[in-house]
């Protein structure tokens, strides 16, 4: 399963339950075309047990605005809805796994 796309209306009820992590990403970022290919993988191996996206901070500038996202890429995780993780910078596969895990 592909990363889910978030925008500021399916943001709240797509991470409100379990743990979800959430790349900001811009099309436009060198370190984030290197860390949306993890994320894609991340997506598929953990269908299921959490939600894995990304939301493009150019179209969702004020979701990027609200979680105090200043640098991309940045990994943000949720559980139950509530920021518990936040990584800036290009984070390797198994870290964010660990990371994942460690919130199931």
């Amino acid at each position: 399963m592909a990363a889910v796309v978030l925008t500021k209306d399916n943001f709240n009820q797509t991470i409100e339950n379990g743990v979800s992590l959430v790349d900001f990403w811009a099309p436009w970022c060198g370190p984030c075309k290197m860390q949306l290919p993890i994320v894609e993988e991340l997506a598929t191996e953990m269908d299921g047990k959490a939600v894995v996206a990304k939301i493009n901070v150019d179209e969702q500038p004020e979701l990027a605005s609200q979680f105090g996202v200043m640098s991309i890429p940045t990994l943000i995780m949720f559980k139950d809805g509530k920021p518990v993780d936040k990584m800036v910078g290009l984070q390797s596969k198994d870290a964010l796994k660990t990371k994942i895990s460690g919130q199931l």
